[in-house]
């Protein structure tokens, strides 16, 4: 009888091992890892998404939130499973080369100019390319992320538009290397204009209970479009990259759950986002 409640014994012990190291790998292949932009993390719209995300499929989300072009660099080496970002030529070239498949089309805002209710350089009302020549022509302060974001990349080809060079040498032009909030909040100091995507900029006038310094003076042009999209990282270039997960994530996103909840998502009774998956 001893000797059958030692072999029990060890027998229990053995299977509790056996369940201890199983269960961080089951764990492991049911974790997400996504790079995505400021904007959809800024917004808390990731924060909305994911107890719902999680609960519909059992998935949890991980995310890290940086600029477009550092969130297709970590999709090229391998840190990440999936892209949730907004720079449709930079996302094409991306799949084009191979190192995303499956891009899909999930939602859009738009970008806005803002600046002080003063407008110094007198853009407000003007198309984009008439109110970046007047900032120009003015000299007046304009505070650019210059971190190769979704919002930088388009930016710049705003400007090219206008006059075909962007004014990096100009002591107007401030490059602040940093993310959409925390540039907002260097041109309100200077008194000065900035980019932006209408969701950060809602979040930042939710922040100030609805009355920011900065105001939107510059909108509705069609090339302000700001279409953000999925895309799974290719798992023939990242063999650990979790492809049925990153499918699973672009189909809840791309599907009537997560397009309702996309669609609902709002500050000061202002939706953020548009559905738009085909």
């Amino acid at each position: 009888m001893h000797f059958k409640r030692k072999l029990l014994a060890k027998a229990c012990i053995l299977l509790t091992l056996t369940l201890m190291l199983a269960l961080p790998a089951t764990a492991a292949e049911k974790v997400l890892m996504m790079a995505t932009t400021t904007s959809t993390d800024n917004t808390g719209l990731l924060d909305y998404l994911k107890p719902h995300f999680e609960k519909a499929t059992g998935i949890e989300l991980k995310w890290t939130a940086v600029g477009t072009g550092k969130a297709l660099a970590l999709g090229k080496n391998c840190d990440v499973d999936v892209l949730l970002v907004h720079a449709p030529a930079a996302e094409k070239k991306y799949v084009e080369e191979g190192f995303g498949v499956d891009r899909r089309e999930i939602m859009y805002n738009d970008f806005v100019i803002i600046g002080p209710e003063s407008d110094p350089a007198g853009i407000k009302g003007k198309n984009v390319v008439d109110a970046l020549d007047a900032i120009r022509a003015k000299g007046a302060v304009f505070a650019s992320r210059g971190d190769n974001s979704g919002t930088h990349k388009k930016e710049l080809a705003l400007w090219k538009s206008a006059g075909g060079v962007v004014p990096e040498k100009e002591s107007w032009y401030v490059q602040t290397g940093q993310g959409m909030l925390a540039t907002i909040n260097i041109a309100a100091e200077r008194n000065g204009y900035t980019m932006t995507d209408r969701g950060t900029y809602i979040k930042y006038a939710d922040t100030l209970k609805g009355n920011p310094p900065l105001k939107v003076l510059v909108e509705g042009d069609a090339i302000l479009l700001n279409q953000y999209s999925v895309i799974a990282v290719n798992p023939k270039r990242c063999p650990e990259a979790k492809y049925d997960l990153a499918t699973t994530f672009s189909n809840w996103m791309a599907g009537a759950e997560g397009q309702k909840l996309i669609a609902d998502f709002k500050l000061l009774g202002k939706p953020l986002f548009t559905a738009n998956a085909k």
